[in-house]
């Protein structure tokens, strides 16, 4: 018999790498100074690569069920090598717009195939109850591998702008032999109907029309996910305003990556312990609490409030992949994961141009000011959805 138990090892090791990001910690400043970007153009930049992203989120995560996990990974890391190494020659918008749409179709084809993947080999080994810790511990290491990888960008960029690019380029030729050495799981693969086209719309309508559990929990996991993905990008430029110095710009981005990756790793302890209404509730006041402190207080100190948002993200990670897990069928799993994805990103690409334009006129601490009410008013109808529709404990999916 195979053992897939390494494979378990191997995706700490993939996540690590993948999110081991040299230049994301100045990527902003990168584009802005180097490349001379507006954030209006950056906003509409990252609304792009949502966009490339969502042209192949669903299609990769059937091509994953269909052919296999390990197949997705590989294609994702040889488009994420190639849209790296094309960032070392970037010179305008459109070279870094070639460069996102690389690095965007790379996401799609790990987005879901991944936490698919692990599922299936616990699944394998009669251990699905461990998905969340080994999820939480999945995020744990991919935040930990962008907090080292950011830990020295701002001198790297202080002292050659490209040097970050080149050193993620090498990240990814060794992620993809780390893929390269897994092992896909038997599980089942056939279709229910006459054409892939027709199961494809049959898996959409299964997510967002039929099991209301699933709706209920992409919908909240979208605005709470949407929440902590905007000050990813307006962190930077608010401590620039701010006048916070450029040497601890990496150290920040290492700091918030940490608190995403300690929160993970305890996100099954702090479930287990609060309860679903309690950890939904901490959620949302954690969100608002960031937003207040980053549009109303500001100051130099004022970065340290998205750390809440940062800890909020990781424990939300994985515990609502578990919450989809349970509800999805074996054979789409990768597909429904890609979905979930799927609602994130079309989310951001309506409205990331948009905050990018506030940013821009009213500046970016009067941004997050106006997003605290937003959020206010968005997320409570969300979570009582949610928490209506949530299966009884011990229930599992017919």
């Amino acid at each position: 018999m195979t053992n897939f138990h390494s494979n378990i090892r191997k995706l700490y090791a993939f996540s690590f790498l993948q999110r081991m990001l040299f230049p994301m910690a100045i990527i902003t400043l990168f584009w802005k100074d180097h490349i001379g970007l507006s954030l209006t153009q950056i906003l509409l930049l990252q609304s792009i690569f949502s966009a490339a992203t969502v042209l192949l989120e669903y299609p990769s995560g059937y091509i994953s069920d269909r052919l296999g996990y390990r197949t997705a990974l590989t294609i994702a890391t040889v488009l994420g090598t190639a849209g790296w190494g094309f960032y070392t020659v970037a010179n305008s918008f459109g070279d870094v717009l070639v460069a996102e749409i690389l690095l965007g179709i790379s996401l799609s084809f790990i987005s879901g195939s991944d936490s698919a993947l692990l599922f299936e080999t616990l699944k394998e080994e009669k251990a699905e109850a461990l998905y969340a810790r080994c999820e939480g511990r999945i995020n744990g290491f991919s935040q930990s591998g962008e907090a080292i990888g950011a830990l020295f960008a701002g001198l790297m960029y202080a002292s050659a702008p490209l040097l970050p690019f080149f050193l993620q380029v090498a990240v990814w030729v060794l992620a993809f032999s780390v893929v390269r050495t897994m092992k896909e799981p038997p599980r089942d693969t056939a279709i229910q109907t006459h054409s892939h086209l027709a199961e494809a719309l049959r898996i959409t309508r299964y997510a967002f029309v039929e099991n209301r559990r699933l709706r209920a929990t992409i919908l909240l996991n979208t605005f709470l996910g949407i929440a902590s993905f905007y000050p990813v990008w307006l962190i930077q430029p608010y401590m620039q305003q701010h006048g916070v110095p450029l040497g601890w710009f990496g150290p920040v981005w290492t700091g918030a990556n940490l608190t995403v990756a300690i929160f993970a790793l305890a996100s099954h302890r702090f479930h287990s312990r609060l309860g679903d209404r309690n950890m939904i509730l901490l959620f949302i006041i954690m969100i608002l609490a960031g937003y207040f402190g980053l549009g109303l207080i500001g100051g130099v100190g004022g970065f340290l409030f998205y750390y809440l948002l940062t800890s909020m993200r990781g424990m939300r990670g994985p515990m609502f992949l578990n919450y989809t897990q349970v509800e999805t069928p074996s054979a789409n799993r990768a597909s429904i994961l890609s979905l979930q994805s799927l609602a994130f990103r079309v989310t951001f690409i309506v409205s990331g141009p948009l905050v990018g334009m506030l940013a821009d006129k009213m500046g970016v601490q009067q941004a997050f000011h106006l997003l605290l009410y937003a959020f206010l008013v968005i997320l409570p109808p969300l979570a009582i959805l949610f928490l209506r529709n949530l299966r009884p404990e011990g229930e599992t999916r017919a």
